[in-house]
């Protein structure tokens, strides 16, 4: 391929395991955090300009095509094209052709698929092609740093650094305590908003963007759906398109000042006394308020200000509560009790989950050991990630029980001619060497185990700044202290190494554990581990060094093959 001139490739046969991703994870970010400090500055003309150089940007075009096809956990999902880039040269290939059209491409309608939801009802997803996927990665890297310096403090939902304990934790620290005066709720939820926001309204907000047609094009491209045939969209953005979390928060960006929330002059991150707070986690809101009177107030201004955005209330999720009688949000519910706010899991999350386990042991009947672990390993440790940051203990040590059943009748349903001392002797025993217990379940052969979810240590969720974020230069050392908190659960020796590296892989300087954001469901959760473990046994991760624990690194197996020419292997690394 001949060269795509300064800001593409300029050697005529481009290798992907060979990019310097630490130059171009650079340049991405530094051009992200000069959109940040732009947009603060009020420099609109400067902001204009980097934005459109962050989309002539190679280096955005490579990070976004990584990112799409190498990190997402949807990189296989293809659509309406079949087309997918699994395989290294598939993946420059994409790049080299994305950046080629980054002016021409004309976006594809999304493939319409559907994912059940926990009331029984089916979600619609709309799938994008992989090139618009890449192309809508680009675009949010130009779009985003402006918004993340505009978005309220109060706004969690799909942005860098925040997730769901942010605001749960929010809500426990607004309304904790004896002397707590926001004791009546507005807990709202928007009917089907990714599917119902005004193109126009949304367009208008947007503003000067470089890149507004594209997105008015992803916006109209339509919908294909197997047996029906194509359907043109007039409003809604897809769900399951990179871009569309980013374009919810942008149009449903001002909700705080159309509640009536009034912060302080001398403080602009507090809210005024006598004001309603509102915490809001993409379309699921709280309003905490001082009287039922307020609730009802706050909800009549939203309601006026979400109609012209094509947006309403879903008045069967939508209540007005006080807090002793308790509210879900987010998996989680909140009462107060004798003065004291407790958040719990929710009793839906807890039996959905127990619902889940037992299906999958009835589907694992006649299985080994081995692969009970494999699938059953992520979601105890998934669940507990996520209700970690709560009083989650009762809980925890009630599913226990009802995990330890189950494992017992499969071992049973497994021997069902062997006496019960036999069974307890094959499967259960002191696998986890930090516990004197010898009721767990594991596998002799290889030692693994599984947890318990009482294990899991509570430990309450550090809440991120009102101002925070991850673009903002001035931040970065915060941002560095905040990761070093957040362990996730791993194997100690897995960790010993990360913390050692500070996370990262001493080739190539990047993460071991990249995520653009943390897991925001214990489903993600469940998958951050199911990915996690396949990395380490797929060599993705894997030890370099020759097995002592001196001179032991964790490093990504495409950095070792590219040093040594893929003349070693990684060594296994165990979790």
């Amino acid at each position: 391929m001949a060269a795509l001139g300064v800001n593409g490739p300029e050697d005529d046969s481009p290798n992907w395991d060979n990019v310097a991703w630490r130059r171009h994870e650079e340049n991405v970010r530094r051009l992200r955090g000069r959109i940040f400090k732009a947009t603060k500055d009020g420099d609109w003309p400067q902001v204009r300009n980097l934005q459109k150089l962050m989309l002539r940007s190679w280096s955005n075009t490579l990070v976004s095509v990584r990112q799409v096809a190498q990190h997402n956990a949807g990189r296989a999902t293809a659509g309406i094209d079949g087309q997918v880039a699994l395989t290294s040269p598939a993946r420059m290939d994409l790049a080299e052709q994305t950046h080629r059209t980054a002016q021409s491409f004309m976006p594809l309608a999304v493939k319409r698929v559907y994912i059940p939801k926990a009331n029984g009802k089916q979600r619609p997803l709309g799938i994008p092609v992989i090139s618009d996927r890449v192309h809508q990665a680009r675009h949010r890297n130009a779009l985003e740093p402006e918004w993340e310096a505009r978005f309220e403090p109060k706004s969690y939902g799909f942005r860098p650094g925040r997730s769901c304990q942010d605001a749960i934790q929010v809500i426990h620290v607004t309304a904790c305590g004896a002397t707590a005066q926001r004791l009546w709720v507005l807990d709202a939820d928007l009917t089907a908003a990714f599917d119902k926001i005004d193109h126009d309204r949304l367009l208008a907000t947007i503003g000067n963007f470089p890149g507004r047609t594209k997105i008015r094009g992803w916006l109209k491209a339509g919908v294909f759906e197997k047996g029906k045939g194509f359907t043109p969209t007039d409003a809604g953005t897809p769900q399951g398109g990179v871009i569309s979390p980013l374009l919810l928060n942008i149009a449903l960006h001002g909700l705080e000042e159309a509640a009536g929330v009034r912060k302080e002059r001398s403080d602009p991150q507090r809210t005024k006394r006598g004001s309603p707070s509102l915490i809001r986690y993409a379309d699921d809101m709280v309003a905490l308020c001082y009287s039922k009177q307020q609730a009802e107030d706050v909800k009549t201004r939203l309601a006026a200000w979400l109609a012209p955005r094509g947006l309403t209330f879903n008045e069967d999720k939508t209540r007005i509560v006080h807090l002793d009688d308790g509210f879900d949000f987010l998996g989680f519910t909140a009462r107060r009790r004798n003065g004291k706010l407790l958040m719990k899991p929710s009793k839906a999350a807890v039996k959905r989950v127990r619902h889940r386990l037992s299906a999958e042991f009835r589907a694992l009947r006649g299985t080994n050991p081995a692969t009970v672990l494999a699938k059953i390993n992520p979601i105890v440790r998934g669940w507990a990630n996520y209700y970690r940051g709560a009083a989650s203990s009762i809980v925890f040590a009630a599913l226990d029980v009802h995990l330890w059943r189950l494992t017992y009748k499969w071992a049973c349903h497994s021997h069902p001619h062997k006496p019960r001392p036999w069974i307890v002797n094959r499967y259960f025993g002191r696998y986890n060497p930090d516990r004197q217990d010898r009721w767990v379940f594991g596998d002799r052969n290889s030692g693994a185990y599984l947890p318990k979810f009482a294990w899991t240590k509570i430990v309450r969720h550090r809440l991120v700044r009102g101002n925070a974020s991850p673009d903002d230069p001035a931040q970065a050392g915060y941002w560095a202290e905040r990761r070093s908190k957040n362990q996730p659960l791993l194997d100690r020796r897995t960790l010993h190494l990360l913390r050692r590296q500070h996370g990262t892989c001493p080739i190539c300087g990047e993460l071991l554990l990249h995520a653009d954001r943390e897991p925001q469901s214990p489903r993600e959760w469940e998958q951050w581990h199911r990915t996690a473990r396949k990395a380490i046994t797929r060599q993705i991760i894997a030890v370099y060094g020759n097995g002592l624990s001196d001179d032991a690194r964790l490093v990504h197996s495409f950095c070792l093959r590219r040093t040594t020419g893929g003349q070693q292997e990684p060594a296994p690394l165990n979790s």
